[in-house]
Order: C-alpha cells, then sequence, then structure tokens
C-alpha cells in the first residue's frame, strides 16, 4: 500500500510507483498538460450548475510558483484547491539546483554585510547595457524588487532552510544575490538524489507547510480547459479537469491561477519564437515535466496575449544549453538520473559526463564537423541548428553526435555500458569510423550518417592535431587524435532550458488580453508568465505571491 512522503505525496515504499504510459507527456514545473482547451460556449458556464469541489482560488500546478501562490492565498483567508497533473508535486523546481536570486538587502544579506535595496535591485535590472536586463517589462521589475526581501521572509517562514553563503554578481546583478537553499532531508523524495538538487528543498518544504495551512492538493489532475461566465467576456469562473478517466469542473469564486512552467516541451509553441527549434531538442528536467504550454494555451484561447517576446530569442541567459552528460536523450548539465531514482525506468541512462571537451568531436547529422567543441555560447547553437542541406528540412540542426574513441574513454574515466549510455538509439559502437556511422539510427535522425563522409571528418581532425592547429572552426590546440578502436557515437543535441516569454500581465499578476484588458478572475506566474526574463526561481517564487494575494482579496459580486 503506497505511504505518505513528508509532504502528503504518496510513494511505494522509498520509490514512487508510477506507470510509464500514465506519467510520461504529463506537464511541467506545475504539471498540466495539453489537451484540447476550447472556449466556453454561450450559456454554458450558467448551466454548469453541479461543480465538483469549490475553492476561493484554484490553482493549476503545484511548482514553484504555484505553492507560494496557495500559502499566500491562505495566508489571506482563501480557500485553495492546487492541481497537478504530475503524480508528486515540485514540477522542474525540485530538480532545480535551488538558486534563488533574492536581494533588496534581506537578513543573509545583512548577515554577510552585503549592502542591497529594492531599488537597486530594479536598477540592476532595468539597465540597458545588460541582455538579460534590457527586454523586460520594467513595471514588472518594480514588482519583483519590492516584494524581495518580503519573499525570502516567506521562504523562511514556510521551513526553507538556506545555505548561508552568497554568490555573484551575477547575470544583470551587480551585488551578490544568489544563494542556494538546503537539499531535501529524505533523499528518497528528492527524485534526482546524489546530484545536489537542492531545489527539493524549496518545493517539499513549501507544500507541507501550504496542506498544513489548509490547501488541498490534488494530484494526477489535468487542467483541460479554463470556463468563463461568457465567450469572449466575463470572469474565468473555474476549469475543466481530467483524472482517472473522468472529467469534472471545479469552481473558483475569485480566481483561477495558472502556475504551468512554460513552453518549453511544446514544438509547436516556442517554434514561434525560433522556427530552428524543431522535434530533436530535448528540454531540461525530461521525462519527470513535459513543459507543454498548456497553460498559454488554455489562456489564449480566452484571448490572452503574449509578452515580452524578444527575451525568448535575445541569445542570453538560458533557453538553450549545451548538453553535458552524452549518450543519454536529456543531457542536460546540472541534471543525472541515477539508478535509484523513480525516473531512471524512464530516462534509461546517466549519460556520460564530459570533463574536458578536447576528448571529442562533434559532428551534425550528415557527419561533419560544425563548430569548436569547446565553445558553449550562441554561436555553437547556431551553429548547431544551421540547416544541414536537406531540402526536405529547412528548419532545424537534426542531431548533434560527440565522436570519441578508446583513448578518450579512458581518459574521461568513462564506462560505456549501460547503465551509463543508452543504446536505444543514443549511443554506438563500431570497431571502424565508417561502420560507426552506418549504425547510428535515431527518430530524430532523419537519413543515414555517409561512413565515408564521417571518417573524412576524422581523418582531417586528426591532421589538425598533427599540425597543432584547427584550420577550420579554430579550436585552440586539438589535443588528442581519434584513433584506437572502438569508436563511439554519443548523442550530445544542446538541451532546451528556460522559457523566457510567456503569458500578459499586469503588476497583480492578471492575465491581459491581445486588446489590452485584464482577463477578470485569471491570473498567472512563473515560467507561463512573460515580462521578466531572469534566470532561477526568485521571479516564479516572487510573482506566485503577487498573484495569490491578490485573487485572495479579490471582491466577487
Amino acid at each position: 500500500m503506497a505511504k505518505k512522503a513528508a509532504d502528503g505525496s504518496a510513494r511505494d515504499g522509498d520509490a514512487v510507483s508510477v506507470s510509464r504510459r500514465g506519467f510520461l507527456g504529463r506537464g511541467a514545473a506545475a504539471g498540466v498538460g495539453a489537451v484540447a482547451m476550447a472556449t466556453v460556449a454561450p450559456g454554458e458556464a450558467e448551466a454548469q450548475a453541479r461543480w465538483a469541489r469549490t475553492a476561493d482560488v484554484v490553482i493549476i500546478g503545484a511548482g514553484v510558483s504555484g505553492l507560494p501562490a496557495a500559502i499566500t492565498a491562505r495566508d489571506n483567508g482563501a480557500s485553495v484547491i492546487v492541481i497537478d497533473a504530475n503524480y508528486d508535486i515540485g514540477g522542474r523546481g525540485i530538480l532545480s539546483g535551488g538558486r534563488l536570486h533574492i536581494g533588496g538587502g534581506h537578513a543573509l544579506q545583512q548577515k554577510l554585510n552585503v549592502k542591497d535595496t529594492p531599488d537597486q535591485v530594479f536598477n540592476d535590472w532595468v539597465r540597458h547595457d545588460h541582455a538579460d536586463s534590457r527586454y523586460s517589462d520594467r513595471e514588472l521589475v518594480r514588482v519583483f524588487a519590492d516584494e524581495n526581501v518580503p519573499t525570502y521572509d516567506f521562504l523562511i517562514e514556510n521551513g526553507v532552510k538556506m545555505i548561508e553563503k552568497l554568490v555573484g554578481p551575477e547575470q544583470s546583478s551587480t551585488v551578490p544575490r544568489t544563494f542556494l537553499s538546503v537539499e531535501w532531508e529524505n533523499p528518497a523524495e528528492v527524485i534526482a538524489p546524489k546530484r545536489q538538487r537542492n531545489g527539493s528543498g524549496i518545493v517539499r518544504a513549501l507544500a507541507a507547510s501550504a496542506r498544513k495551512k489548509g490547501a488541498t492538493i490534488l494530484l494526477k489532475h489535468r487542467m483541460t480547459k479554463l470556463i468563463r461566465e461568457r465567450q469572449g467576456s466575463g470572469r474565468i469562473i473555474g476549469i475543466e479537469v481530467s483524472s482517472e478517466g473522468k472529467t469534472f469542473n471545479i469552481r473558483a469564486r475569485k480566481g483561477v491561477i495558472i502556475a504551468t512552467g512554460g513552453h518549453t516541451g511544446n514544438v509547436d509553441f516556442r517554434r514561434m519564437f525560433d522556427p530552428r527549434l524543431t522535434e530533436e531538442y530535448q528540454q531540461a528536467c525530461q521525462p519527470w515535466v513535459a513543459q507543454d504550454a498548456s497553460g498559454e494555451l488554455a489562456a489564449m484561447d480566452h484571448g490572452a496575449a503574449l509578452w515580452s517576446t524578444a527575451n525568448q530569442t535575445t541569445e542570453t541567459a538560458a533557453a538553450i544549453t549545451k548538453t553535458r552528460h552524452i549518450g543519454c536523450q536529456w543531457g542536460y548539465s546540472s541534471l543525472v538520473y541515477e539508478p535509484e531514482s523513480p525516473m531512471f525506468k524512464f530516462a534509461r541512462a546517466t549519460g556520460l559526463t564530459v570533463k574536458d571537451w578536447q576528448n571529442v568531436v562533434m559532428v551534425n547529422d550528415r557527419g561533419k564537423r560544425f563548430w569548436n567543441e569547446l565553445s558553449g555560447n550562441y554561436d555553437f547553437f547556431a551553429a548547431a541548428m544551421a540547416w544541414n542541406g536537406d531540402p526536405q528540412k529547412l528548419n532545424g540542426g537534426g542531431p548533434i553526435w560527440a565522436i570519441f574513441d578508446a583513448d578518450a574513454a579512458v581518459r574521461e574515466k568513462w564506462n560505456t555500458a549501460p547503465p551509463n549510455v543508452d543504446p536505444a538509439g543514443y549511443f554506438f559502437a563500431a570497431d571502424t569510423i565508417a561502420e560507426l556511422a552506418g549504425k547510428i539510427k535515431n527518430p530524430y535522425q532523419k537519413r543515414p550518417i555517409s561512413g565515408d563522409v564521417l571518417a573524412e571528418s576524422i581523418t582531417r581532425y586528426n591532421g589538425f592535431v598533427d599540425a597543432g592547429k584547427d584550420a577550420d572552426f579554430n579550436r585552440p590546440k586539438p589535443l588528442h587524435k581519434i584513433a584506437k578502436p572502438p569508436f563511439y557515437a554519443a548523442w550530445s543535441t544542446p538541451i532546451l532550458h528556460d522559457a523566457l516569454s510567456g503569458l500578459r500581465t499586469n503588476r497583480n499578476s492578471e492575465v491581459i488580453d491581445i486588446r489590452g484588458k485584464v482577463i477578470e478572475g485569471l491570473y498567472c506566474a512563473g515560467e507561463a508568465q512573460g515580462g521578466f526574463s531572469q534566470h532561477g526561481l526568485a521571479r516564479c517564487l516572487a510573482f506566485g505571491r503577487v498573484a495569490g494575494r491578490h485573487a485572495a482579496k479579490r471582491a466577487v459580486a
């Protein structure tokens, strides 16, 4: 029989029991799935006299923005229901490193003699001379700046423990503001144990506090649409939910908060910002979350606008990242699913962690080198996504493969056998380079790699090692030939990370439609919210609190 975890979620012994079919493709940092999002027909809402559940505030997603929204709404006297499509709370936040970019002069800054003010936070995050800050909505930045100290105090009051060390300055800040939470104390509830998933200490503590204060959290409940009083007008009065094959409605007396975690996992949605981001690009924290844009789509069905979209393609922050763990499908730099993780059955491999990129050569889906492998900047990503010469695939760059030999495996101390690698399409080995090319088969590899082309690429690179100079891409001092069998090809396609644009909101986190009007009763916080491109958890926490507070205090006729 399933036991209860410390935060109230069901678990089976020390590991959570969940079926692959029932889990994969579920929602993102807030955990909601994308399904048909139809608007409400005239009179439909009025006809829905039977509500399965009712609360003042209904929150879609139990992640880094949804949980503080729930606690804050309860602190302000509202009844709260939180739904999440996942089998457990936390969204992407539970897999994060727990980095919090919060300043303004809070208690930890004072203890460490860092002088800061809300005004300085604001000034740093509206700088015109820094790409992280120049495109943000200054009204939202002002709200964030003023919420920094209260958000820090909120975390402490609700059981989050901090490592008493500040990092920085980083991003566009001019003083140290980044600190880390303490990882959750129970490794069985960390989801990716042994890898410093400090964000688990935030969401587990907040979930426990939300439940203690009376918030109801319904897991494995997927929002399927927003319910409005009248089509195209009127307020949002609830949501339609699907759970275990049943569909029912939850009424929201005061407001619905979208905290669904962004759009990076929805190929069609992300390609609105960058058409090159086709299906081969996986995203951070899969298969735990999907980030399927379900919240944005549900709101856009009611006319919601996107906002500050330049942030998504400004070529800064962590919208796209270089994989660090090669030979597995999801190789985000700071995340590894160990065999002890409940996600390992879905992830299938830990990946081989690259310590020195001098040990590999990277080729595109044609088997050709395309850039300096030691680079990890946006020029590298642009080269990886360059047109691959296939007239049937004009957008996207196709898979990227790291090629290395037996000597490289020794230098890196890699064990090239499962469960370290995934031979089901993401890792291959052969005695010759030409044979290796013929073995590379993957759902995203649309055409075979020519053995002659791959062999020519490796032979040319080995010549650069002899010459001591990379004549093609200026890789600094190529060190190691790829010459000793067996030879290996490991999946190393770039990984998508931050959703830096989303729904337009005002300073109260109320969603704004395409005509600039508030959609009454609808709020948004976290990565589904646009206007502020800061990397990390802080903006999600701060605006979750803003949304929860305003929704709870909202007067309803």
